[in-house]
Parts: C-alpha cells; structure tokens; sequence
C-alpha cells in the first residue's frame, strides 16, 4: 500500500511533516493547540494549561 493511500484510509495518526493530527489526550481530532508543539485539543488544554505553567491573563 502506498504512503498516499494509507493517508487516505487513516491508518497513520502523523502527517508526513510529523504533525500529529489529534489531540494526545483524549485522541479528538478538532481544535487542536499545535502552537509550541502542544498537540493538545483546546478542551484537554484547558483542563491542564496552570499544570503546565501557562498563566492566565486578563
């Protein structure tokens, strides 16, 4: 099978750049955080942005 048709049937989670294509927590794959290689969905991000150092503000 080629790299096109795998592609197509969605058997690899990565892009051939290397981007992943969902989020590393939950697996959904709408709303992705890619800025600074998050590759979180924007709810999961939410959820865990204090833990990770991000600051809130206003």
């Amino acid at each position: 099978m080629s790299e096109s048709e795998n592609d197509q049937t969605g058997e690899h989670a990565t892009k051939r750049t290397g981007q992943l294509e969902e989020c590393q927590r939950c697996g959904r794959k709408q709303g992705l955080v890619g800025k600074y290689n998050i590759w979180l969905c924007r709810q999961c991000f939410r959820e865990i942005a204090r833990d990770m150092g991000f600051r809130k503000y206003r």
